[in-house]
């Protein structure tokens, strides 16, 4: 393992420590399918959640939070309002704005907000699937309702090419999730199959990646704990389950191994391949 990797695992099992000591406010402006488990996963990781949306309270809402979550999975014009609002808000106090593209290239209306979003709002982390990262880069892919159907080929190019052109990190969840920003490159190698059987689990990822980026200024390091942490707890939640237990059990599982995360867990179970300048 080289020193880049070593420290990179050190920095993300500190940043877990740092976020059960200091409860991060998470303000999320995202959607109602996935807006009661994104509350639980962030106070299962240690943080505290608060789901504001209406624009006559969302700069005064993340006023008071470590980090802001914009997520488009359920859409309306006066929640893109919101999210702008918000955005510069966070930005003027120099609050970390991260942002899930949800479907984006799926309909004019995704795509048109999420560039939006983009053009008004300084990103401290984008996270997507390959498929909302390659539109948002640029490049023609597949998307299926909400859902990738793009294939890993280019990611990291993608990934780095956004990266570049928006000054952020870009994070693309899958079975290899790749974190990139500027020389940074790291390939999570962790997670189990059974994560994309259960509706929201990169909405959740994303919380986690803000949970992680309140308790940090290094924000690729913040988007690669909030990953590593939901890719490790998928597989201690598989290792969990008896035979005749399924994805509703698997959920329940994933949301206890997050809560008794430990930074000698992330030591042990991460699988990680750093790329770039040695940290």
């Amino acid at each position: 393992m080289s020193n880049g990797q070593t420290d990179l695992l050190a920095k993300i099992a500190d940043i877990l420590t740092r976020v059960k000591q200091q409860r991060p406010l998470v303000h999320h402006i995202t959607n109602y399918v996935t807006v009661n488990d994104c509350a639980n996963i962030t106070l299962a990781l240690g943080a505290s959640p608060v789901m504001a949306s209406d624009i006559a309270e969302v700069e005064e809402m993340v006023s008071h939070a470590a980090a802001l979550v914009l997520n488009i999975g359920t859409l309306s014009s006066e929640a893109v309002t919101a999210m702008v609002a918000a955005g510069k808000k966070a930005n003027s106090l120099g609050v970390p704005v991260i942002f899930d593209p949800v479907g984006v290239g799926a309909t004019a209306l995704r795509t048109a907000a999420a560039e939006q979003i983009i053009r008004e709002v300084r990103l401290a982390v984008i996270r997507g699937n390959m498929s909302e990262i390659k539109v948002l880069a640029g490049l023609n892919t597949g998307i299926k309702g909400v859902d990738s159907i793009a294939d890993e080929q280019g990611g990291v190019q993608a990934a780095q090419n956004l990266a570049k052109q928006l000054g952020c990190t870009v994070a693309i969840t899958g079975k290899t999730d790749i974190v990139v920003r500027g020389a940074d490159l790291c390939l999570i190698n962790n997670g189990h199959p059974l994560l994309t059987a259960v509706t929201g689990t990169g909405c959740m990822a994303t919380s986690l990646i803000g949970c992680c980026c309140g308790a940090t200024d290094e924000y690729f390091a913040g988007a690669a704990a909030g990953i590593a942490v939901m890719g490790i707890a998928g597989e201690l939640a598989q290792r969990a389950l008896k035979p005749e237990d399924g994805i509703g059990t698997f959920r329940m599982r994933l949301f206890d191994a997050v809560f008794t995360m430990t930074p000698a867990i992330i030591r042990e179970y991460g699988r990680i391949e750093y790329h770039g300048r040695e940290r």
